[in-house]
């Protein structure tokens, strides 16, 4: 099993990123939070986790252990594969995930894409135990980039973006809109990166405070 890698940051895209490592490029798919932490160009290590199939060999990339950790937890849960639970990771950092399970917050569960009432009321049941809360919460950190010029097809790019990552594209680009309108100089910038960091924080918000009001 590939536990982690090291190297040098050869690409990255909105959903995945390419390290270097003894002249072997490897592509792992992560969550905007994690591609955030990357750079091009430098010299960068994540922790891995390798999923095997019989058809393919998937790697997907994390920050930290913690969100590696939550992760492989996730995928003990009945119905949970890899892309939903990196999706979930898109959505709410390690800590507020384990939170949910803990509180049996089914409403912050249900707004990642693909995740129904009943889906999140089965999580929180296979997972019960296996997630204690950490209390080492941190906020999600704002990644510095160079603004860019603003392009047409910069919205369709944070749109497409989402439906990758489960959501409709009805949800997505009501999500994005949103976005734009609370954050018009993330908007101007026309950094699609940043944009959909955004959007994804912003979603995990509404569902934290909605959770919050109903309790």
């Amino acid at each position: 099993m590939i536990a982690s890698l090291s190297g040098t940051v050869e690409h990255v895209g909105l959903d995945h990123a390419v390290i270097t490592a003894g002249g072997v490029g490897l592509a792992f798919a992560a969550t905007p939070q994690t591609l955030a932490t990357l750079h091009e160009g430098r010299m960068a290590a994540v922790q891995t986790h390798l999923v095997v199939k019989e058809d393919a060999l998937t790697l997907y990339g994390f920050a930290d252990r913690a969100e590696r950790e939550v992760f492989e937890v996730l995928l003990g849960a009945n119905g949970v594969g890899p892309r939903l639970a990196l999706a979930i990771l898109a959505v709410h950092h390690p800590e507020h995930v384990r939170r949910a399970v803990t509180e049996e917050d089914e409403k912050a569960l249900t707004l990642v894409p693909g995740i129904g009432p009943k889906m999140a009321r089965k999580i929180i049941v296979d997972l019960a135990g296996r997630l204690p809360p950490t209390g080492q919460a941190r906020d999600d950190e704002a990644a510095a980039a160079e603004p860019q010029t603003p392009t047409d097809a910069w919205h369709a790019d944070v749109v497409q973006a989402m439906t990758g990552l489960g959501w409709s594209e009805k949800e997505a680009a009501k999500a994005v809109a949103a976005t734009v309108a609370a954050h018009p100089d993330v908007a101007g910038s026309g950094d699609v990166a940043a944009l959909l960091r955004t959007t994804l924080r912003d979603v995990g918000t509404a569902a934290a405070v909605r959770g919050g009001r109903t309790r």
